[in-house]
């Protein structure tokens, strides 16, 4: 059981203790394995380093003001959207390269990974900076994607405040009216979202919950039965509606380069390379019918325990999501083949 000063982190034992565990989560939660290289390693922790000073930074300074002077737009009025421009390599570009190398990397190429769905165009939007993303960012990439012809908007990205949550509300509703389907990250703090808010997500204010056109992804592994919920994976037996793989994924980085990720920021692509791929095969197929076959198709783990992160108790993992699955492509080109497609739209 461990000495008190264990069980309470008090004293140096103790504070050791506690320094050994958060290093231990960080390490799982960005994909730090034994088999990383040494040379990998440094790169990753140099990386790490240079991201936290820059966000100490920044604490001191009052984001409205650094906003004002960087962006210029009136950031309270939804209707101010001509800013920003289309440099999008700017600063730190890593996140997005993997996620969008993990739906559409080229296959069989014999260089670094494959893609799920090559055929696909990659509109990427960043709306997000380094740290929380503002609703009004969200809600305006979300227009934009549809006006464009977006069919399938991936959002790796999330946060627990959402203050002007009814702009993000409208621009989802804006999608759905546009058959296009939403897939968003679950989070990875190894929270139970039936429990805890989770943003953006479809618990409309104004109209309540509508959640046809949207999936919140939760991170997988590979392993023993216990692991298969990643450790730091968010889930939510209401709020979540699926799994897919999110530890150790290995994609994209850029100027050549490729590393493993985790976290449901890499589960989310999964699932949205899949939605493109069925979309591919069956073009007539609405938002709604998507997530209806990647629900419907998902493999079941029958008698499956997991560790619960909410209680450290073993619990069925069917308990972890509506679907009690995990995302599989076969299943869902199957099923998908048995619709007839009823998109009214192609945006």
């Amino acid at each position: 059981q461990g000495t008190a000063a264990d069980r309470d982190c008090g004293g140096e034992q103790g504070r050791g203790v506690a320094v050994r565990n958060n290093t231990i989560m960080y390490f799982r939660k960005y994909g730090i394995t034994p088999d990383m290289s040494l040379g990998r390693f440094i790169q990753e922790a140099d990386q790490y380093l240079i991201n936290s000073k820059l966000k100490l930074k920044n604490y001191s300074v009052d984001p409205n003001q650094a906003r004002k002077q960087i962006v210029g737009d009136d950031y309270n009025n939804l209707n101010d959207r001509n800013y920003g421009n289309n440099n999008i390599s700017a600063g730190f570009t890593s996140h997005g390269t993997h996620v969008a190398g993990i739906i559409t990397a080229i296959r069989n190429n014999g260089k670094g990974m494959d893609g799920i769905d090559e055929n696909v165009f990659i509109m990427p939007l960043r709306a997000v900076p380094d740290g929380d993303e503002r609703d009004k960012d969200v809600a305006l990439a979300i227009r934009y994607a549809v006006d464009n012809g977006a069919l399938v908007i991936n959002m790796s990205f999330g946060k627990y405040f959402s203050p002007q949550k009814k702009w993000v509300d409208e621009a989802m509703r804006y999608a759905e009216q546009h058959d296009v389907l939403l897939v968003h990250a679950a989070g990875n703090e190894s929270q139970n979202l039936d429990s805890v808010m989770h943003f953006p997500n479809p618990d409309y204010e104004v109209s309540g919950k509508d959640d046809c056109c949207y999936l919140t992804v939760g991170s997988s592994s590979g392993g023993p039965d216990s692991i298969v919920l990643a450790r730091s994976s968010n889930f939510g037996k209401t709020k979540v509606d699926l799994f897919a793989p999110g530890v150790k994924v290995f994609s994209t980085l850029p100027n050549n380069q490729y590393a493993s990720y985790s976290g449901t920021s890499m589960a989310a692509p999964v699932v949205s390379g899949i939605a493109a791929m069925l979309l591919g095969y069956y073009p007539q197929l609405s938002a709604a019918q998507l997530k209806y076959v990647l629900m419907k198709s998902v493999m079941l783990l029958p008698g499956c325990q997991v560790l619960s992160p909410a209680n450290h108790k073993m619990v069925g993992f069917e308990e972890m999501s509506v679907s009690g699955g995990i995302v599989n492509a076969y299943n869902a080109l199957l099923l998908a083949g048995t619709l007839k497609g009823d998109r009214k739209s192609q945006n």
